[in-house]
């Protein structure tokens, strides 16, 4: 982002909160965290995420504006996961997508592991079916084949 670009996202976030009340604060306040949410500040404010996240004035005057309203009592105290989220940087976890991908993977297979036993079953009982069958069809051909040899047998006149 460029300085000029930092600048007009931080005149357009102190326009934003010069406007807002402290009733439109507490509209938007993340509760779990004891912190603004940052997603409404983003469409109200018309900051792009990298404003929110990376330029050092908005985040300072966004962390000053939000001491100012807990002064005020508009906002609550800030939680414990909302102290950590603020003070400590966000880690890159290299092994996230991986696992990620890896636990769809292990999903997709399963999956396809279930439907593949089931047709293996269907299949083993169609052979079955078909075994019956074969055997009940030698017991005819048996029974045609002494029927022939006993035609063969008679005299003809």
């Amino acid at each position: 982002m460029s300085k000029e670009q930092g600048q007009v996202y931080l005149e357009r976030f102190r326009a934003w909160s010069s406007s807002m009340s402290d009733d439109d604060f507490r509209q938007i306040v993340y509760a779990p965290m004891g912190i603004l949410n940052r997603q409404e500040i983003k469409k109200l404010a018309g900051l792009s995420d990298q404003a929110i996240k990376k330029n050092a004035n908005v985040k300072d005057e966004l962390k000053d504006l939000e001491d100012r309203l807990r002064e005020r009592g508009v906002l609550p105290s800030l939680t414990a996961s909302g102290d950590k989220a603020q003070s400590a940087a966000k880690l890159y976890d290299k092994t996230a997508k991986k696992s990620g991908m890896d636990s769809q993977r292990v999903a997709q297979l399963e999956s396809s592991n279930y439907d593949l036993k089931v047709r293996i079953s269907a299949l083993e009982k169609e052979v079955e079916v078909l075994r019956s069958k074969l055997a009940s069809s030698r017991e005819t051909v048996e029974a045609i084949n002494d029927g022939l040899v006993v035609f063969t047998q008679c005299p003809m006149n």
